[in-house]
């Protein structure tokens, strides 16, 4: 139980001697895009003009017809490109495999998710022991033919009786909450909605979980999400009988959440501004009973500047640690450390060191049958290590190789667990771990349609604008070699929010592979990898550290010999699609294509839309004061486009439903980017319908997505792939 936030040899040699066939630079003509040279905001005595700002109203009739309109252009380029069928052909194949996720163990049930190959959405089977037969629970491609209905499983009671489901609607934030017995495999009337960055953390006959008031109708994926407040549901009722636990009644931007211990003994509160430290909390379930708006929480860290989460209560008892938390802290620890805390005395002070800090970057502790299990990071991949409960008998757990790895724990009394193992050519195996013997074995790993014996990858270090080792990742064909004629590239980056990239298996990822590509994945600052120190030198005022590392990750590979400016692409979504969009306005003859995905366009306003504001932290905010307004506005993508740029050929990627990043900052960044495009590569926008930032996409949109995506890219480097010549893939 953690209680903190939930929140591509030559060229040549690999795609024959077809002829260049690129399109002709037809000039193409967009749709005419309203500008209101009125529309602006005056900042700290600065008028900054937002001509688009129409384009902000996703429910205007206006707006449906820009997109519309703009749908059809970027459809119509993308039709003419004549290997683009063959592309999706090829992917769909390569994506149609059975993909099985690990069992998760509820009482004697186990639960696990199934995907035939081209399902839309995997299905949730059950089964009555580790070794019994599979029925299914609950198939969201039967409750939505369309696909674009995700569904999850949350927690489950105590007692095993209850699961919490997830069911989140065409990519939007929103979750709707719904209940199942078990013991009679029903769903229950139970329905809550205006759910949104919840989890639900069951205690006696119900369940905590966090809610925003009912939006006003229109304004539901666009308008700040504001005034968090955690109830309490009990099984059965209503959801206008849930009961109010904990609110903040002066500030509206705090997000905030409840969990209880797995012995139900303490409730663990954490409330934050936004995506970086946050405030912890507890309350003694066993003395005070169920928290109340009137309840006195015990501080365990106040403020939002330190990130300290409870990982779990250990009982009394058990030596050393017993009547204890085992807290994960980054207080006298960049890197992280464990800690044994006694409630009766939590401050600092009283703090004992159960896992110092070590020179890697401590992940999360999970726990489960009376052990530890700690994740570090090493140079950007995992390593995974088993102790007691007091920090004695470290013991390194052997993976499979160098990659990421997630799972391990679970409740006291387990005495195996499942964790899964993924790289660049492995698509995600799963292992039993007995914990008596600390031996693994296979639990399933899929059948693939490509040889990743084929492959390799690497990792260098390069040097950074101000001096600083940057690691990257390279992943290539093994007859892929620098120094040929120049592969076709694509460069992939985050760094922020202290998100750590490791190696992961992507199906897309194949298409450029098996074409002779190289795939880069750069860990840039900002991003978690090395710890919070990593993390805070991309952020706020040193946001420009990040985009300095990714430019220079392409010019080590232009020195290097791998490509050239003519077959580098880059691709990023979200915090990686302003990466995108920055590094694109500030070096745009070091591109050859881009594709921002979902991203955080418009600087300056940012704040104002859904989650926006939980962002400040992390960026800053251009109407706090003059100095953040000035550096978020010089590199602000939207802001930043100038005319007489030959920008790289772009392919703009959102979603009509991402309520994360609503769309407005991709329409109005592909607007002036239309305007101002001085040459006649394409700049265009593709606009997904019933989708939103990415999460519980059916698997016909992203067949559809990738297959545009590597169609643009190849086409726009003058790359024929060789199936599209009847050849068979490498």
């Amino acid at each position: 139980m953690r209680t903190a936030p939930i929140f591509a040899a030559a060229l040549l040699a690999a795609c024959g001697s077809a002829p260049d066939t690129t399109m002709t630079e037809e000039p193409i003509t967009y749709p005419e895009t309203r500008r209101d040279t009125t529309a602006g905001d005056t900042l700290h005595g600065t008028f900054v003009p937002d001509p688009y700002r129409w384009l902000e109203n996703d429910t205007s009739a206006e707006t449906a017809d820009w997109v519309k309109r703009q749908n059809a252009v970027t459809d119509a380029y993308l039709a003419k490109i004549p290997f683009r069928q063959a592309i999706a052909d090829r992917y769909e194949e390569l994506f149609n495999y059975p993909k099985v996720g690990a069992p998760r163990k509820v009482g004697d049930l186990f639960f696990l998710y199934k995907n035939s190959g081209l399902q839309n959405q995997s299905v949730i089977y059950m089964r009555k022991g580790i070794d019994g037969e599979d029925e299914v629970f609950i198939d969201p491609n039967a409750i939505d033919p369309d696909g674009t209905t995700s569904i999850d499983l949350m927690s489950s009671s105590m007692d095993d009786r209850y699961i919490a489901v997830n069911v989140q609607k065409a990519g939007s934030d929103w979750q709707e909450i719904e209940i199942w017995d078990l013991s009679t495999m029903t769903k229950l009337d139970d329905k809550l909605e205006w759910v949104k960055f919840s989890g639900t953390a069951w205690y006696k006959d119900g369940f905590f979980y966090s809610r925003y008031p009912t939006p006003a109708k229109g304004t539901e994926l666009s308008a700040a999400s504001q005034w968090q407040k955690v109830y309490y549901h009990k099984v059965g009722d209503p959801q206008e009988k849930d009961v109010l636990v904990y609110e903040n009644t002066t500030n509206p931007n705090l997000y905030m959440g409840l969990g209880v211990t797995e012995g139900e003994e303490y409730a663990t509160l954490y409330v934050s501004t936004g995506t970086d430290g946050y405030s912890m909390y507890y309350h003694d379930l066993r003395k005070g009973g169920m928290p109340t708006p009137a309840t006195t929480w015990q501080v365990l860290q106040d403020g939002f500047d330190q990130k300290t989460s409870i990982v779990e209560y250990v009982p009394e008892g058990v030596p050393g640690v017993g009547g204890k938390f085992l807290v994960q802290t980054d207080v006298n620890a960049p890197n992280y450390r464990l800690v044994a805390v006694d409630p009766a005395k939590p401050g600092p002070e009283h703090w004992v060191d159960i896992i110092p800090e070590q020179p890697e970057l401590l992940q999360n502790v999970n726990t489960g049958g009376g052990n530890l299990f700690a994740s570090y990071l090493k140079d950007a991949t995992t390593r995974i290590y088993r102790y007691a409960l007091d920090g004695t008998g470290k013991d390194e757990i052997e993976l499979p190789g160098l990659g990421s790895a997630g799972g391990f724990g679970g409740k006291r009394d387990d005495t195996y667990s499942f964790y899964s193992f993924s790289s660049f050519t492995d698509p995600g195996s799963t292992f039993k771990y007995d914990y008596a013997s600390g031996e693994s074995s296979l639990y399933y790993r899929p059948e693939l349609k490509f040889d990743p014996d084929q492959y390799t990858s690497e990792q260098v270090f390069f040097t950074s604008k101000d001096g600083t080792q940057v690691p990257m990742f390279i992943v290539h064909r093994k007859d892929v070699k620098p120094g040929g004629a120049p592969a076709p590239t694509l460069l992939y980056g985050y760094g922020g929010f202290n998100i750590s990239l490791s190696p992961w298996f992507s199906t897309s990822r194949v298409i450029l592979l098996e074409n002779g590509g190289v795939f880069c994945l750069v860990n840039l600052r900002g991003g978690g990898e090395y710890g919070e120190e990593w993390h805070k030198a991309g952020m706020k005022e040193k946001k420009q550290n990040v985009f300095d590392d990714f430019i220079g990750a392409a010019e080590h590979l232009i020195a290097q010999g791998w490509t050239d400016s003519d077959h580098l692409a880059i691709q990023g979504g979200s915090n990686g699609g302003l990466l995108v969009g920055a590094a694109m306005t500030q070096r745009p003859e070091l591109f050859s294509v881009a594709i921002p995905q979902v991203g955080v366009m418009d600087m300056l306003r940012f704040h104002k839309f859904t989650a926006g504001f939980g962002w400040v932290p992390e960026y800053g905010s251009a109407e706090a004061s003059k100095a953040e307004f000035d550096y978020l506005r010089a590199y602000s993508p939207l802001h930043n486009l100038a005319p007489d740029n030959c920008y790289p050929a772009t392919l703009v990627m959102t979603a009509d439903h991402d309520d994360r990043v609503v769309p407005a900052h991709s329409f109005k960044f592909a607007a002036e980017l239309q305007r101002v495009q001085a040459c006649a590569k394409p700049t265009l926008i593709r606009i997904e319908t019933s989708a939103g930032h990415g999460a519980g996409k059916p698997t016909s949109k992203i067949i559809e997505e990738q297959a545009d995506i590597w169609s643009f890219v190849f086409d726009r480097m003058g790359v024929t792939p060789d199936y599209a010549m009847g050849e068979e893939p490498k």
